[in-house]
């Protein structure tokens, strides 16, 4: 399975802005974008005309980024929200939202979704009560994820719960934190989707 294993936190720099890939330390006065808010490499600081195909890359590096996605992963999701009704933009990250990975971040079961991408794949959560493994998996209108019993006992966990626990759940989600338990209530509309991301842009670069 293919995934980025650089330094995360370079993204955050070259985007411009933060984007939430390392948990707690992007809240902390320890993260490097606070100290080098510019991009990185000699020229980092160097300030460009950005061109039209430039901003809509951007748009899409950012969205890729936020998920965790690789390109041919994020094309598909792009072709399949074409299939939809709807502005193609939102329904991709409606898509991309709706990934398991994503929603176990969102429910405040992980610290970030790379964090919550690995404990999916190690088998610590449920899925209308049967154990999955596959963080791409995409969730639908009332289904349920639970946190194994073996998982909520451990300190790892406990670790989650207490850096995690106060954080707000989207609307669109429910989390009983009393039987470890969390529920798509409804599909998320674009206003539950709090990034920096400008979808038009990466339509108009995949339509060219």
């Amino acid at each position: 399975m293919a995934r980025y294993t650089g330094a995360v936190c370079r993204m955050c720099r070259r985007e411009g802005h933060k984007l939430f890939l390392k948990g707690s330390k992007c809240y902390s006065e320890h993260c490097p974008f606070v100290a080098r808010g510019f991009a990185p490499g000699q020229h980092g600081q160097n300030r460009k005309k950005v061109s039209e195909y430039g901003l809509q890359l951007r748009a899409k590096q950012t969205a890729k980024r936020y998920y965790g996605v690789l390109e041919g992963q994020f094309y598909r999701y792009f072709e399949m929200a074409t299939k939809k009704p709807g502005q193609p933009g939102e329904n991709m990250l409606r898509l991309l939202e709706c990934r398991l990975d994503n929603v176990v971040y969102r429910l405040g079961l992980a610290n970030s979704r790379a964090e919550a991408r690995q404990l999916v794949l190690h088998n610590h959560f449920k899925l209308n009560g049967k154990k999955v493994n596959i963080p791409s998996l995409l969730v639908k209108e009332g289904d349920e994820i639970s946190v194994s019993e073996k998982f909520r006992q451990s300190e790892k966990y406990k670790a989650i719960e207490e850096a995690c626990g106060s954080r707000p759940v989207p609307m669109w989600l429910d989390m009983n934190r009393e039987t470890f338990t969390g529920k798509i209530v409804r599909m998320p509309n674009r206003d539950d989707i709090d990034l920096e991301v400008e979808e038009h842009l990466i339509v108009e670069l995949y339509s060219k």
